[in-house]
């Protein structure tokens, strides 16, 4: 059996509940643990990943977060690795805005590597307007905003990045998730796991789901790992 030593967490939906970006604490206190048992707990989120960071010193987890759906990785304060380029994100950003309604910048923290919008239009209209024009750009969607990031970046390029910073293996890892941005980092690892909300979509690229919802559902998923892969009972 193959040895498990990373958890890649997405965030939202997954560790946090209500729609509101609250953490469920019940879920966060299971990530802990786990990191008291010498796994590496690993955020990888489409937020920024110095809100990811400062959860991950906050909540005792491994202090290395990826953002942007995987542009961006932050191992310190003020260190940063960036895999992709916002101007060419803000590019597409502006033939968008040229070319639909609705098309708005949403405020969140800042981004070093993409551009997040409100989910106020037809994403699908989107895409095919970056490839009437040739744009090395897609479009996503998180279920809480749109992002714009260059191809070939996603959460598993990112995670790849950061398994050889703690010399792990994608076949060691446990990814989990909710949404279709996390299907990549799906593809990646050994063991993944989707929760009950996600869509039918993203379920059928997990080799698990679970029953619960939001928090509880990432509660659920930490057990099933702990008592099929790990040989013990997480607290």
């Amino acid at each position: 059996m193959t040895t498990i030593k990373v958890f890649a967490v997405d965030i939202d939906g997954t560790l946090t509940e209500n729609g509101g970006g609250i953490i469920h604490i019940g879920a966060l206190a299971k990530l802990r643990h786990l990191e008291k048992l010498g796994y590496n707990v690993v955020y990888v989120t489409g937020r920024s990943s110095v809100e990811a960071y400062v959860l991950a010193v906050f909540g005792g987890t491994t202090r290395i977060a990826i953002g942007e759906n995987g542009g961006a990785i932050t191992v310190a304060p003020q260190e940063h690795k960036l895999l992709a380029s916002k101007e060419k994100c803000l590019q597409g950003y502006e033939l968008l805005k040229k070319s639909l309604d609705g098309v708005q910048i949403k405020p969140v923290f800042p981004r070093m590597t993409e551009v997040v919008m409100l989910r106020t239009f037809d994403i699908k209209e989107g895409q095919k307007i970056f490839d009437e024009h040739d744009l090395p750009l897609y479009l996503s969607d998180s279920k809480y905003a749109f992002h714009i990031n260059e191809k070939g970046v996603d959460k598993a390029r990112g995670l790849k990045e950061v398994l050889k910073m703690l010399k792990a293996g994608p076949e060691e890892t446990v990814a989990i998730g909710d949404s279709e941005t996390d299907i990549p980092m799906f593809a990646a690892c050994g063991r993944s796991i989707a929760l009950a909300h996600a869509e039918d979509s993203v379920k059928a690229k997990a080799t698990h789901t679970v029953n619960g919802r939001e928090g509880a559902g990432l509660v659920e998923a930490i057990d099933l790992v702990a008592f099929n892969y790990l040989g013990v009972k997480v607290q």
